[in-house]
């Protein structure tokens, strides 16, 4: 089923650049969505769908993939992807701080390229964790702060200044993977990486692709 409702969030500009830009980088990313999916089954949510790139990678393993995004425009995109997919996509709209799902009704989770741009990302996390069941299997691809010393001041400048205004409230100083331990995740692995991975690096450069679990109920870390 594929369905989308009432906005969540409107980004119109940004999400036309956010369109094209990310398509143009497929060469380099869609060989780590590959790798990012691989091996999944069961019902997936996927939280911040964008424009649905992710959706042509599902294996077929998959019985349902819950594609969460709350920007009408990349949601309209993700729709259209959903119709190619090689799996059943039923595309929500929602943010990430109050996914709008049952507690415990998904065997894996996906964030991908999200982390940067939440508002709350421990509430984002508390969210993912509360719909996985226990021993549900986390999967993310993010980017946040790396480098040296020169490259993380100048992050965290960014961040405060013309970055998330520009980039519809991306952040480039976040530690995604700090944050996912921090939200009782057992990291099971992670591979840090440059995106691209050859030539100058920009702020938003630095990459995790790994794989966490939730353990335990989901009440018993903070939201």
């Amino acid at each position: 089923m594929v369905r989308a409702g009432k906005d969540a969030v409107r980004h119109p500009l940004f999400a036309r650049f956010y369109a094209r830009l990310s398509v143009s980088a497929e060469p380099v990313i869609g060989p780590l969505r590959d790798e990012l999916l691989d091996g999944l089954s069961g019902r997936v949510i996927e939280i911040g769908a964008g424009n649905g790139l992710n959706l042509a990678h599902y294996p077929r393993t998959v019985a349902e993939v819950v594609a969460i995004e709350p920007e009408y425009s990349l949601r309209q995109l993700a729709l259209e992807a959903a119709l190619r997919a090689d799996v059943p996509v039923d595309v929500v709209p929602g943010v990430a701080e109050a996914l709008p799902v049952k507690s415990e009704a998904f065997d894996a989770a996906v964030v991908s390229l999200v982390l940067c741009s939440v508002r709350d990302v421990r509430r984002a996390l508390g969210e993912v964790r509360r719909v996985l069941r226990p021993g549900g299997e986390l999967r993310f691809l993010e980017h946040g702060g790396g480098g040296g010393r020169v490259m993380r001041t100048t992050q965290r400048a960014l961040d405060r200044t013309v970055w998330p205004l520009l980039f519809g409230g991306c952040h480039v100083s976040r530690d995604p993977l700090g944050a996912i331990g921090a939200a009782a995740f057992e990291i099971e692995s992670v591979k840090e990486l440059c995106v691209p991975p050859r030539g100058p690096r920009l702020p938003s450069s630095y990459h995790v692709l790994g794989r966490a679990r939730r353990s335990g109920p989901a009440g018993d870390a903070e939201a």
